[in-house]
């Protein structure tokens, strides 16, 4: 303990250039920061300062030496910040940023807040990529491979689109076989809020085949709104597997075109990099993680 105390000692002298003023703000005698500093420069065999009357400065070695120490001194400093940390509870407003995949996240959401009470959610669903940093968030969740590097990530899990279709709609219409046969259906269709742009329906076809011009029959910017529909039997749609897992389970909804239908995605979550995340975002995204993509999170 005495060592770590010729740290602190050795940092105040070397920024106050003075052992007077170093002794008042550690609240001890000059002569007890003089005795301090020659006992630190006899056990690592260097001398730390060249003094006068008038002055104190550093030799090289002890230039060297601050650098070292302060760094010492900061890992301490955030060790037990870290550690009270931890045994704080949660609170605060916690601002997160996600996309547009309501029936994914919802419920998780519903019951974090139940289970933290004390922490205030302030969510943002949107489509445009956001600057965590730059825009205060606390979180973030995004499809796609991490790529900012003043962000940690952690993987929530992964996703396909399916192309699905009621079975009365089937019945009406016709069972599409091949892409192209998509020209002949009701096709309800995803536009991004923020860039205005359709969703591209990611069909795979024969190698120099022309892309479809699929029908536009009905264009929405969410994912309830094409649940609906498609269960009504107004057309097909692409849709994420999560938001109709159950709707196929149990029949309500068929897949169709299983086999052409190749696009697939990954989840993450990501906060602002530190080396220690404050309370209430270490068990978001714990929480997350656990209860996003469960049994995907079991097999991992």
């Amino acid at each position: 303990m005495d060592r770590l105390n010729g740290f602190a000692v050795f940092v105040q002298v070397a920024e106050t250039r003075s052992f007077v003023a170093a002794g008042r703000l550690l609240g001890v005698s000059a002569s007890a920061v003089g005795k301090s500093v020659v006992r630190l420069e006899e056990r690592l065999g260097v001398r730390l300062f060249h003094r006068s009357t008038r002055s104190v400065t550093l030799t090289a070695e002890g230039a060297l030496f601050l650098e070292r120490s302060r760094r010492i001194l900061s890992e301490i400093e955030a060790a037990e910040l870290e550690l009270s940390e931890a045994s704080a509870a949660p609170r605060g407003r916690l601002r997160v940023s996600l996309p547009l995949v309501s029936p994914l996240v919802l419920p998780v959401l519903a019951d974090f807040m139940r289970d933290y009470p004390d922490i205030e959610l302030d969510l943002d669903f949107t489509d445009r990529l956001v600057d965590v940093i730059e825009e205060g968030f606390d979180a973030v969740v995004r499809t796609g491979e991490p790529s900012d590097s003043r962000l940690t990530a952690r993987r929530l899990g992964a996703f396909r689109s399916i192309l699905v279709a009621s079975p009365a709609y089937l019945a009406r219409r016709g069972t599409p076989k091949v892409p192209e046969d998509l020209l002949q259906h009701t096709c309800l269709h995803y536009r991004f809020p923020y860039s205005g742009k359709l969703e591209h329906w990611s069909l795979q076809q024969a190698p120099g085949t022309a892309e479809l011009q699929l029908p536009t029959s009905m264009i929405c910017n969410n994912i309830e709104t094409r649940v609906h529909f498609v269960l009504k039997g107004l057309g097909i749609a692409c849709l994420p597997d999560f938001s109709i897992r159950e709707l196929l389970a149990d029949g309500q909804l068929v897949a169709v075109l299983d086999d052409h239908e190749g696009r697939s995605g990954v989840f993450n979550v990501l906060w602002p990099a530190s080396k220690h995340a404050s309370p209430k975002v270490r068990v978001f995204v714990d929480y997350l993680c656990a209860r996003v993509f469960p049994a995907q999170d079991a097999q991992r």
